[in-house]
C-alpha cells in the first residue's frame, strides 16, 4: 500500500488532486488555516477529540468530539477553533448517491456502530492504493449515513445578513455571561423593541433569548473541553447562577447532561 510522500502538508493543500474515489484521512493535533476553502470531493470529518467551528452558508457549526459534520461537494467553508488539541478524521467520496441528504450539511452525534466503522476505517489513512475491501466498506459507510445521522440543530449558530442585527449579536457573544436588556439592545440597532424581535426572528430563526440560550451552551462546551473547571464553575462563568439551571438548559439543547470530561 502506497502512503502520501508529504504527509506534514495539509490536508486542504492537495485533496482535490488526489484521483482516489475514496480517501481517508486521520490526524492527532489537527492544524488548519482559518481561510475559507472548498473541495471537489464530499467530506465527512470526525471529530474525536476537542472540538471544531466550522462556518459554512452564514451559520457557524459547532462539531464538539464524537460528532460528525458532512460537507457537500464544492460548499466553501473555513475553520475556526481554540481547543488546545482537535484530532479529526475525514473521508472524502468523489460521487455519493442521489438524494437530498447528501447535498446538504448536517452535524450530529456519531453513534456506537458509525464509531466502530471509522474506527475500522482509520487503517486506511492516506492510502492513495485502492483494494476491494476498502472501496466496498467506505461505500457501506456512505450508503449508512442517513441512517445514522439524528441531526443536531442546536449545535448552529445563526449569523444574520441584517447590518443592523451584527453589533447586536457581537455585543451577546462577548457579554454572554450577563442578561440583555431588550431596550438597550434595540437602541442599539435604532429599531424598536418589536421590531428588533421580529426582525432577529426573521433573519435567525430563533429568538433573542435563544440566541443567548445556545451560545452560553456552546461557549460551555469549550470549557468543558479544556478540563480545568468543575461544573458549578463553568455554570457561573456561562451566565447561570445555578448548577440545575445550567444542567437544565444544557439538556434541553443537547438531550443530555452536561459531563466533565476524563
Amino acid at each position: 500500500m502506497k502512503n502520501l510522500a508529504h504527509p506534514d502538508k495539509k490536508i486542504g493543500e492537495y485533496v482535490d488532486n488526489i484521483s482516489a474515489d475514496t480517501y481517508v484521512w486521520y490526524d492527532a493535533q489537527w492544524k488548519h488555516d482559518d481561510k475559507e476553502h472548498q473541495h471537489l470531493s464530499f467530506q465527512l470529518n470526525y471529530v474525536t477529540e476537542g472540538y471544531q467551528y466550522f462556518h459554512i452558508d452564514k451559520k457557524i457549526y459547532l462539531v464538539p468530539q464524537n460528532h460528525i459534520i458532512w460537507i457537500p461537494s464544492a460548499k466553501p467553508h473555513k475553520t475556526t477553533t481554540e481547543s488546545s488539541s482537535v484530532n479529526l478524521m475525514s473521508v472524502l467520496f468523489r460521487e455519493v448517491p442521489k438524494g437530498d441528504f447528501f447535498r446538504r450539511t448536517h452535524v450530529f452525534p456519531a453513534p456506537a456502530v458509525l464509531k466502530e466503522m471509522l474506527l475500522y476505517a482509520s487503517k486506511w489513512n492516506r492510502v492513495l492504493d485502492i483494494d476491494m475491501e476498502q472501496k466496498l466498506f467506505l461505500k457501506a459507510l456512505l450508503y449508512s449515513l442517513p441512517n445514522f445521522c439524528e441531526e443536531s440543530m442546536a449545535l448552529e449558530i445563526p449569523v444574520p445578513s441584517d447590518e443592523r442585527l451584527i453589533p447586536l449579536c457581537n455585543h451577546i457573544n462577548s457579554n454572554y455571561k450577563f442578561s440583555f436588556d431588550i431596550q438597550a439592545l434595540a437602541e442599539m440597532a435604532n429599531l424598536s423593541v418589536r421590531t428588533l424581535q421580529r426582525i432577529f426572528k426573521k433573519e435567525t430563526g430563533i429568538t433573542l433569548q435563544k440566541y443567548l440560550q445556545l451560545v452560553r451552551i456552546l461557549k460551555s462546551i469549550e470549557l468543558l473541553d479544556t478540563r480545568k473547571y468543575t461544573l458549578t464553575e463553568i455554570a457561573y462563568k456561562v451566565g447561570y447562577q445555578s448548577l440545575s439551571a445550567f444542567s437544565l438548559s444544557y439538556s434541553s439543547l443537547m438531550k443530555e447532561g452536561p459531563k466533565l470530561k476524563q
